[in-house]
């Protein structure tokens, strides 16, 4: 479509939304379009939602999860402080974890895996503020629950030759080879986490 000045900014925020995860130029397209149809029901209020959550969003300054204060409502849960740190690689997989309801420890998201074709060592991940974590909120028990990818497994094991004095597990049947916890169903990730097995 041919653009001019009166549709510059519909175009500009069709590229915007093209850019989205599982959005492409047509999905994006229709998907503004709609918007624009249903203006007072869906877009002024998805914009207005957009604005409060750019302006508001953090990271939590303990676990790396995404909420609105400097620390997020599970880190502040006294009921969460149950010894059990789930070390995750993502909010997104937090999130998943969260969805399947069973785990009720607290987590750690790193914000990546160890990648030497990426260059991504331990020091461009939350692992050395994982180390402090585990000495100062007397953690007995570490779950990891990273894919099971190359590059997942190699930091599993880096964090797990780390962790001497603590029981490290990672989660067990279920997850599948290459599998990432945002895309598993909750049945899987509880499977995972119930029947996970040490390191």
């Amino acid at each position: 479509m041919a653009t001019d000045d009166s549709t510059a900014d519909i175009e500009r925020l069709i590229e915007l939304m093209a850019r989205l995860p599982g959005l492409g130029p047509r999905s994006a397209r229709r998907a503004v379009l709609h918007l624009i149809k249903k203006r007072q029901l869906q877009l002024l209020p998805l914009a207005e939602a957009l604005h409060r959550v750019g302006t508001t969003a953090r990271e939590c300054l303990n676990c790396g999860n995404i909420g609105t204060g400097d620390v997020c409502g599970i880190c502040a849960s006294e009921k969460r402080a149950t010894g059990e740190l789930c070390v995750v690689e993502d909010v997104a997989d937090l999130w998943a974890m969260e969805r399947a309801g069973v785990f009720k420890g607290r987590y750690h998201v790193l914000g990546g895996t160890l990648s030497a074709l990426d260059a991504v060592g331990p020091e461009e991940l939350r692992i050395p503020q994982l180390i402090d974590r585990v000495a100062a909120e007397s953690i007995t028990e570490v779950i990891l629950a990273l894919g099971a990818t190359i590059d997942g497994q190699t930091t599993a094991h880096y964090i797990a030759d780390r962790l001497q004095d603590v029981k490290v597990t990672s989660l067990a049947q279920g997850v599948p080879v290459g599998g990432e916890l945002d895309y598993l169903d909750d049945g899987t990730i509880t499977a995972a986490l119930k029947a996970r097995r040490s390191l």
